[in-house]
């Protein structure tokens, strides 16, 4: 049941954060009763309250109430009263105090427009405070009930006020600021494509500048007439003749005789002799002899 109760309370300060700019430490309004009511069940009021809030806190009295807690005489209840801030309501140089009603009402609407100016969360067991406060947009109120801290949940005043708040909000949405935003856009849009167009160009003008300079660094370095493309030039006689002869002939692995007849082509081969025909008797003709 804890749980399910601060998780509630998270979500109203929530709300009141959006909607009223409530930031921590919350300033919380206390009255003379509930710091009686926390010393009778033996509550640390201060950390109550900052787990009902969910948030730092930083409780605050009025002088009205500090008189109130004079009036009862109670010394240790006054030393602890002592150690939180005074709120300075202006009331002491009446002869008694104002009711915690009409301090605490004129601390958090001062001019009677119906808004907690200051951001206010008031701690009271007052009803008649408590009821007063509801009336008043973007008020939290927490009170003690049996030993337990209890925020209430949000008053019908400060719901009205939050919806018109985000009708408010939607409108202003759908008119101006969307269309200003728009312009915005387009205009950051507009100057990002206007940067990396003069971007593009001035690499484009280096990149030219780059060219520029090896095409005339090429044509300083060739000076003097261009000769004919090598491989385009007919090849001379005696250049053919010394190609032939640097060959190696096909005949290195022959015999001797080879090598000669390919070293003097002109040299006449050997005529063969035809054998001697022989006889009906098959002797050889000594006159052939």
């Amino acid at each position: 049941m804890r749980g399910k109760r601060s998780k509630q309370y998270r979500k109203l300060m929530h709300q009141y954060s959006i909607n009223f700019k409530f930031h921590e430490p919350y300033q919380i309004l206390l009255d003379a009763e509930i710091i009686q009511d926390a010393s009778r069940f033996s509550m640390d009021l201060v950390a109550g309250l900052e787990r009902t809030v969910q948030g730092n806190v930083k409780p605050m009295l009025t002088q009205c109430s500090m008189r109130h807690l004079y009036a009862t005489k109670d010394q240790p209840l006054i030393e602890k009263a002592k150690a939180y801030e005074r709120r300075h309501c202006n009331h002491h140089e009446l002869e008694t105090p104002l009711s915690a009603a009409e301090c605490i009402t004129s601390i958090v609407d001062p001019k009677g427009s119906n808004t907690n100016k200051n951001r206010y969360v008031v701690a009271t067991q007052d009803v008649a405070i408590r009821a007063k406060m509801r009336q008043i947009p973007g008020v939290p109120l927490i009170y003690i009930n049996r030993s337990v801290m209890i925020m209430e949940p949000m008053a019908a005043s400060t719901g009205e006020t939050i919806d018109k708040i985000e009708k408010s909000k939607f409108r202003e949405g759908l008119k101006g600021p969307r269309s200003s935003t728009l312009g915005k856009r387009k205009r950051e849009e507009e100057e990002e494509g206007k940067k990396t167009t003069t971007e593009d160009d001035a690499n484009v003008e280096d990149n030219d500048k780059d060219v520029d300079e090896a095409a005339v660094a090429k044509k300083k370095k060739k000076k003097g007439p261009k000769g004919p493309n090598p491989l385009s030039v007919k090849k001379s006689k005696n250049q053919d003749v010394k190609s032939v002869a640097a060959r190696p002939s096909r005949s290195d692995n022959k015999g001797d005789t080879s090598r000669a007849v390919s070293e003097d082509p002109k040299k006449k081969r050997k005529r063969r002799r035809k054998p001697q025909e022989e006889g009906p008797s098959g002797a050889v003709d000594p006159d052939d002899g």
